[in-house]
């Protein structure tokens, strides 16, 4: 009986750990390829920073904020950025944490979503077990954000 504690809190390290890497290599890909975008264009790259959409000479990239969507335990509001019509990135603006354990189940599942999102193309993103809210939260919230970028998936698939 004493053993279960260990066992749980080892099995969470371990969930928490592998979930933990693959949000850390997706962002270090991210940098290089803003840092490309500066190196190539540097007057305009403060610019298209602080805007909500802009334009390359060859390629249109546009950065839109969806609505905020209420979940019983808290807000998601997302960050979208489409570039030559496909979801490039996606950012939590909001997500549930007002208390530790939405905070904790939002960490762990706001990559998976990401994940899916950006592999699927579309909001039609499978749900985190443990995460239902969050993940229809977040489902909602990315549709919004495509909805206002005018993005359409490619499968044609409607969100939720």
């Amino acid at each position: 009986m004493h053993r279960a504690p260990i066992v749980l809190t080892a099995t969470a390290l371990g969930l928490a750990a592998t979930l933990g890497f693959q949000p850390h290599h997706a962002e270090s890909a991210a940098p290089t390829a803003t840092a490309a975008a500066s190196a190539s264009s540097p007057s305009s790259s403060s610019s298209s920073s602080s805007s909500s959409s802009s334009s390359s000479s060859s390629s249109s990239s546009k950065t839109v904020t969806g609505d905020a969507v209420g979940t019983q335990y808290g807000d998601v509001q997302l960050k979208v950025t489409i570039a030559d019509g496909k979801i490039t990135d996606i950012t939590p603006v909001r997500l549930p944490s007002d208390d530790p354990k939405s905070g904790e189940i939002s960490s762990y599942a706001a990559p998976l979503l990401r994940q899916s999102a950006l592999s699927r193309q579309s909001a039609n993103v499978d749900a985190v077990s443990g995460a239902t809210f969050t993940s229809n939260g977040y489902r909602a919230a990315l549709q919004s954000a495509l909805d206002k970028a005018g993005f359409q998936a490619a499968a044609g698939s409607p969100a939720a």
